[in-house]
């Protein structure tokens, strides 16, 4: 069998062992092309779960499948298109994906063209899609996970109306200097940003040179202005000059790392909305006028998703809102 890299697509962030790809990050898809009857799914995923859509309809959703390949037969003897799509975040376990096969008769056949627009969504449990499938705000620990569809995130239904290969690189609980009820003090999210596999430390993720997003947008901040516990060492104003520092040094390493072609959006939500629309001015006042605010509205918004979240409804409010901003930036577009 060919490389798994060869007959795939994939804009996500993958460790390429050849026969496999292993990733971690939430919303990471796979696309190919297949002749014949049926299509099967090389998967090595004992923690997430899974899409299976083919020719654009989900045929299959594969719950912590383990090591398996899962057959779709019975279609129509011809060309068809097949996507996988992890649906859900599992910062501490590894994903594996081995390819796709063909029934036998078939043949799998070249990958499908990469997209020409590409954005990249930074954040947390909002970027995730968290419970936003659940219908109510009561869930336990097993219905969050079955309940998240990073798949009908509001960056992924923002890159499909912008017709744009995406990144989904969101990670629950986890703020800029401080995460959600001051949970795991060591560590926050851009301890883990520069990461393809996010369990392993020191990982790096080796971009292959094919991702070049003309569009970054960052959305951290709610759980870094959560409530603060007794125990913390933060203080509100002591907490807001930590968090606009780092977040001016995190645009000035995603500037560092895509250079001036590519437009940064930083999301303003709640309660660090006017922390994020000073860190922008900031960066424009010191030359960079590719950096741009975006106020994320609640107006319209129900939150039923699990803890409160935002819904698909939601979600798809969001990406309505999002992506006509987009269009309306210089992006080449």
């Amino acid at each position: 069998m060919e490389s798994v890299s060869a007959q795939v697509h994939t804009a996500g962030r993958v460790k390429d062992l050849g026969k496999a790809v292993q990733f971690s990050w939430p919303g990471v898809y796979f696309e190919g092309r297949f002749r014949g009857t049926g299509v099967g799914v090389v998967l090595d995923c004992a923690a997430a779960d899974y899409d299976v859509q083919v020719d654009g309809s989900t045929v299959a959703t594969l719950f912590t499948p383990g090591d398996t390949t899962h057959w779709i037969n019975g279609l129509r003897d011809g060309e068809h298109t097949v996507r996988v799509v992890k649906r859900n975040d599992t910062p501490g376990d590894t994903s594996t994906f081995g390819g796709f096969l063909a029934a036998p008769g078939g043949a799998v056949l070249s990958k499908p063209a990469p997209r020409d627009r590409q954005i990249e969504f930074i954040g947390d449990s909002l970027t995730v899609g968290y419970g936003n499938v659940s219908g109510t705000r009561d869930c336990n620990p097993e219905q969050i996970k079955r309940n998240t569809n990073t798949d009908m995130s509001h960056g992924a239904l923002t890159a499909q109306q912008l017709e744009a290969d995406y990144q989904i690189n969101g990670f629950s609980g986890l703020g800029m200097v401080r995460n959600v009820a001051g949970i795991c003090p060591d560590v926050t999210y851009r301890t883990y940003y520069d990461r393809a596999l996010l369990n392993v430390d020191g990982d790096v993720w080796q971009n292959p040179g094919t991702w070049r997003p003309q569009v970054v947008v960052i959305n951290l901040g709610s759980n870094d202005f959560s409530d603060l516990t007794p125990a913390e060492p933060w203080r509100p104003d002591s907490l807001a000059a930590a968090y606009r520092t780092a977040y001016g040094k995190f645009l000035r390493k995603l500037r560092t790392r895509y250079g001036l072609g590519t437009t940064l959006v930083a999301v303003g939500f709640d309660r660090n909305a006017e922390h994020v629309r000073q860190v922008v001015e900031a960066r424009n006042d010191a030359g960079d006028s590719g950096v741009h605010y975006w106020f994320l509205d609640q107006a319209g918004l129900d939150f039923l998703g699990c803890d409160g979240h935002t819904s698909a409804h939601d979600d798809r409010v969001i990406a309505d809102r999002l992506a006509p901003f987009l269009r309306s930036l210089r992006t080449g577009w």
